[in-house]
């Protein structure tokens, strides 16, 4: 972990990844509610295997600095109050922007986020600059912005049983059929990357994860 200066002077802890062999480019990681946990952690170095300089902000470390949480009890109920009262959303999309801009020296700078980051990452493809294509996963707030046009290349992964996320606004984003935007909606439920949960799905992860990195080097990655 190390400390970088956001665009409001606060002081944040963001895990920071080194790329294995030849750089590919940069990448912001962004973290589901539940914090840089140790799964997110290892998302990093998995994806700093693949040629990737990686970054991860924390958040949550202005509302509650060094928040980790399980997926279940007081920590769930924690992240779930940090992520839809404490901590404004704006602020989660300066901080990438932060983030994108410290990396933009590294070669083409991608966006991926799961759940909370999953939303991060399609506001980051329809509003940050800098960036060159954006993977998000199961964001709940998507379906809320169909409206908004990516304007770069950027591909969404949903699960057919999310209970927390109606495949009818899934469907409508679909629909749009924006030539930017790829929508893939796989028979698993939410959180279906994270070998953590419960809703762990190993082929669906391993063919969001392929689609992901066809996504980024198909953009300079």
């Amino acid at each position: 972990m190390q400390t970088m200066t956001m665009s409001d002077g606060a002081a944040v802890a963001v895990y920071h990844a080194e790329p294995e062999g030849e750089s590919r480019g940069g990448l912001v990681l962004v973290q589901e509610i539940f914090g840089v946990t140790d799964h997110i952690r290892e998302l990093c170095d998995e994806y700093a295997a693949d040629g990737y300089e990686v970054l991860a902000p924390a958040l949550f470390d202005r509302e509650h600095p060094g928040f980790e949480a399980e997926y279940s009890g007081p920590g769930f109920e924690r992240a779930v109050e940090l992520a839809r009262k404490l901590h404004p959303f704006d602020l989660s999309l300066k901080d990438v922007q932060t983030c994108i801009d410290a990396l933009k020296d590294k070669g083409p700078v991608f966006v991926v986020g799961y759940c909370y980051g999953g939303s991060v990452a399609w506001y980051a493809a329809t509003q940050l600059t800098g960036v060159a294509a954006a993977s998000g996963y199961y964001g709940s707030l998507i379906p809320a912005a169909k409206d908004q046009e990516p304007k770069v290349p950027a591909i969404l992964h949903f699960g057919r049983f999310d209970s927390g996320i109606p495949i009818e606004g899934v469907e409508e984003v679909i629909a749009k059929d924006w030539p930017n935007a790829e929508v893939h909606v796989y028979d698993a439920g939410h959180g279906f990357n994270s070998d953590r949960r419960k809703d762990y799905h190993e082929p669906s992860a391993d063919l969001a994860r392929e689609r992901t990195l066809a996504l980024f080097r198909a953009n300079g990655g």
